[in-house]
């Protein structure tokens, strides 16, 4: 396998369809929640909408600049969502996650690897791998919250 295979691949793995590393991903726990539970607030912890949202924010950001556009997104941009305000709003919000993540990885997987050692953008950013594998374990590092908070708000469901 290429190396963009490979890395297109591990995007896929923690969004749509892995269980190699997490035994999860985001797309099977986000698959059986509701809004209100999307957007149960817990102590001072994110919502699970809101940290899908973030997710969803970089990855249609960095889609954009690898479809040829500009980098447009900011740090401080990137918790500002818009009201969730019924199931088919939340539903909305999962399709477009899933729906950018597909192809940002189909742009990725054919990306040649001597690309890869690229400067993203500018120089400042680093390479498209660095960026990209970036976005991997960003994505790891808030599908963890998601399936804590996801147990939390099951747990008090039940009690």
């Amino acid at each position: 396998m290429e190396p963009s295979q490979q890395i297109a691949h591990r995007l896929r793995e923690v969004i749509l369809n892995g269980r190699w590393i997490a035994n999860t991903n985001f797309q099977d726990q986000l698959s059986d929640l509701t809004w209100q539970e999307a957007l149960e607030k817990i102590g001072s912890l994110n919502t699970i909408a809101l940290l899908t949202y973030h997710i969803h924010y970089y990855i249609a950001g960095i889609l954009n600049v690898l479809k040829g556009g500009t980098l447009d997104i900011r740090d401080k941009y990137s918790f500002d969502m818009p009201p969730i305000e019924s199931q088919q709003d939340w539903e909305n919000l999962k399709e477009r996650l899933w729906a950018d993540t597909e192809a940002f990885a189909a742009i990725v997987e054919q990306m040649p690897a001597d690309k890869l050692g690229d400067a993203f953008v500018d120089e400042k950013y680093g390479t498209w791998q660095r960026n990209i594998d970036a976005m991997i374990e960003h994505s790891y590092y808030h599908l963890g919250q998601v399936t804590l908070i996801k147990k939390m708000i099951r747990q008090t469901q039940t009690q």
